[in-house]
C-alpha cells in the first residue's frame, strides 16, 4: 500500500498522510451483503455510558464478511477489492462457480481474476482456506478459527500474519502477530498469506477532526481533573498522578497492569504469553 503526503495548505494537512487506495476497485458495495450498523457509541440498553469516549462518526453499512471460508472444492473469482469503512483491512468480492457472492478478507498479493478455494486438499497458493493439519510447517497465515466451524477469529487485522512452528497430536502450535505461542486443534482452518494494507500503521491523522470521523471522542487527562472527579485530580499547580500506582477514574489499577483472568479456561493452550 504507498502513502500520499500532503502539502500543508492548511494547519490540518500539515503532516497528514493518507493511503493512495491503488489496489482498490472503485465500486459500490454489494446491496445482498450489507446492512445497516446502528452506533451504540458506548451506551448499553438503558442509554448509560459503559465505554466513554465514543461518539458521532460517519454513517456506514456493515460488510458481511465469511469468515468461515466453509464452500469445500467450489472455486471462487476475486471480482472487485473494496475498501471496508468498519475494518482497517481491505476486503474482496468472490463469485463463486455456483453463482454466490461473498466479502472475504484480502490477502495480500492476490490480483482480480485470481482464483481461490476452500477445502483439504486445496493447493498452497495465496488465498486459499484450509485445515491446519494440511499447512506445511512456516507457512504465513491468516484468520485462524480457534473452534472449529465457528470462524477465523485471530490475524484479521490489515498487515497481520500468524506462523506455524511445530504439530504434534491433535494440536498445532502458533506464533501469532501478537507473539503469543498458542496452541490450536488442526481441524481447524486457515487462510494462506498474509492480508493486505500492510502500512496502515504508518499514517497521521493530521488533525483531530479524522478521529472523530471514526467515532472516537477526545479525551481528558487524570491530573488536569479535580479530587472529586479523579483519583489523579487535584493538587497545586501541575502535579503528577500522587500515588503508588496510575489508577481509573473509579480507582482500578491502569496503564499496563495485566487484567487476563488468572484462571481462565485457555490458559492450558498460551505457552508463550504475548509481548507487552
Amino acid at each position: 500500500m504507498a502513502i500520499r503526503l500532503y502539502r500543508a495548505y492548511t494547519p490540518g494537512t500539515r503532516n497528514r498522510s493518507v493511503p493512495k487506495f491503488e489496489e482498490i476497485v472503485k465500486s459500490k458495495p454489494q446491496k445482498k451483503l450489507t446492512y445497516k450498523k446502528h452506533l451504540k457509541q458506548g451506551r448499553n440498553n438503558r442509554g448509560v455510558i459503559t465505554s466513554r469516549h465514543r461518539g458521532g462518526g460517519h454513517k456506514r453499512l456493515y460488510r458481511i464478511i465469511d469468515f468461515r471460508r466453509n464452500k469445500e472444492n467450489i472455486s471462487g473469482t476475486i471480482k472487485t477489492i473494496e475498501y471496508d469503512p468498519n475494518r482497517n483491512a481491505y476486503i474482496c468480492l468472490i463469485n463463486y462457480e455456483d453463482g454466490e457472492k461473498r466479502y472475504i478478507l484480502y490477502p495480500r498479493g492476490t490480483e482480480i481474476g485470481n482464483q481461490i478455494v476452500s477445502g483439504q486438499k486445496s493447493p498452497i497458493s495465496i488465498g486459499n482456506t484450509l485445515p491446519l493439519t494440511n499447512i506445511p510447517l512456516g507457512t504465513a497465515i491468516h484468520n485462524i478459527e480457534i473452534t472449529p466451524g465457528k470462524g477465523g477469529q485471530f490475524a484479521r487485522a490489515a498487515g497481520t500474519v500468524a506462523k506455524i512452528i511445530a504439530k504434534e497430536g491433535k494440536l498445532v502450535t502458533l506464533k501469532l502477530p501478537s507473539g503469543e505461542i498458542r496452541l490450536i486443534p488442526k481441524k481447524c482452518l486457515a487462510t494462506i498469506g498474509q492480508i493486505g494494507n500492510v502500512d496502515v500503521n504508518n499514517l497521521r491523522i493530521g488533525k483531530a477532526g479524522s478521529n472523530r470521523w471514526i467515532g472516537k471522542r477526545s479525551k481528558v487527562r487524570g491530573v488536569v481533573m479535580n479530587p472529586v472527579d479523579h483519583p489523579h485530580g487535584g493538587g497545586e499547580g501541575k502535579v503528577s498522578v500522587g500515588r503508588k500506582k496510575p489508577l481509573t477514574p473509579w480507582g482500578h489499577p491502569a496503564l499496563g497492569g495485566r487484567s487476563r483472568k488468572n484462571h481462565k479456561y485457555s490458559n492450558t493452550y498460551i505457552l508463550r504469553r504475548r509481548i507487552k
